[in-house]
């Protein structure tokens, strides 16, 4: 039985935002309890390049449930996993791996629609709910209406309500908006829908108390802290090196993706 899953529900119903650490290995997950993390999350691009692919469902599925059984090893908050768009259009299949995460102990998924039909996403929300029957596991329903400007202005508040009432409907448990930052729109979205509002990376100037008013109800880090990470390694090398660090490419998530997005053999010599 999946025992963690309980606990990150009340992560979501707490006064303040639960901070989601972001983490991609073992040794990430230990490092962030030992920080105090409540809770931690896989960013999919962070997984998917500390493993040799880039980010964007290039991931095979064999290595997404290897690398979440190292990290389970040695997690001891709830863990969730994101899963991108599930790997597949088909939403038995999206069903089976959610399934397949949840017996493994994690304690909740991410799940997005990208540049995909809403429809599509609430078909697969509602194929996962049915397989996992009374399995508990929170479904944090991802909505990319302003991290890929599918739409702007008061558009793309009423297009993000629409579609955080049909996942709801379909069965998820929280709403992610990444790319939402002007905290009067936050504010607006959170009392539009039920659902835990979850953001990505702090507002600008924002304190926890201002997320806490705005509604918001989880923060997360996406790949901001493994390219944190990896620049410092990064000037570390060549510090090393004895070379000039500013020389250094800086890591952005387009720079460190188009490296993975390349045969190895073209960027490693």
């Amino acid at each position: 039985m999946n025992t963690s899953a309980q606990p990150f529900f009340t992560l979501h119903q707490q006064p303040d935002p639960l901070l989601l650490i972001n983490i991609w290995d073992p040794a990430s997950t230990v490092l962030a309890q030992q920080q105090g993390a409540k809770a931690i999350g896989t960013s999919s691009a962070a997984l998917a390049w500390s493993l040799g692919y880039a980010d964007g469902q290039q991931l095979p599925i064999a290595e997404l449930l290897a690398a979440v059984q190292r990290i389970l090893r040695v997690s001891q908050v709830p863990f969730t996993v994101d899963i991108e768009q599930g790997y597949s259009d088909n939403p038995l299949q999206v069903a089976s791996l959610v399934l397949q995460l949840a017996e493994l102990g994690v304690a909740g998924v991410n799940i997005e629609d990208g540049t995909g039909a809403p429809e599509l996403l609430a078909a697969k929300i509602r194929s996962c709910r049915q397989r996992l029957d009374r399995q508990m596991l929170f479904i944090n329903a991802r909505t990319d209406i302003y991290l890929t400007q599918l739409a702007t202005g008061p558009e793309a508040v009423t297009e993000c309500i629409r579609r955080l009432k049909l996942y709801q409907a379909a069965g998820a448990d929280g709403a992610f908006i990444p790319g939402l930052a002007d905290l009067a729109l936050v504010t607006e979205l959170s009392r539009a829908s039920p659902l835990p509002l979850n953001l990505m990376g702090w507002p600008e100037g924002a304190t926890l108390q201002d997320l806490t008013r705005a509604g918001v109800k989880r923060l997360s880090a996406g790949p901001a802290l493994f390219l944190g990470s990896y620049q410092a390694y990064q000037q570390a090398v060549w510090s090393f090196l004895q070379q000039n660090p500013v020389a250094a490419q800086a890591l952005d998530y387009a720079a460190l993706n188009t490296m993975f997005s390349q045969p190895f053999a073209d960027w490693v010599r």
